[in-house]
């Protein structure tokens, strides 16, 4: 239990100080960019769902 409590601090002491240096020190995104990022959601979430079917079908 203590080991865990321990990973537990640790993950969110380095997530609390990577937001803040990435909100200190990360560039503004602009429209197109996000437009660009959001045509490649669907198709990435259909490659991990037949990733996860074939794991679960095949390897389990």
């Amino acid at each position: 239990m203590g080991n865990l409590l321990t990973i537990l601090v640790i993950l969110f002491i380095s997530l609390f100080v990577l937001v803040t240096l990435l909100e200190k020190f990360g560039k503004k995104t602009e429209e197109q960019d996000l437009g660009k990022l959001a045509r490649w959601i669907y198709p990435l979430m259909a490659v991990m769902l037949g990733a996860y079917l074939i794991k679960y079908f095949f390897m389990s």
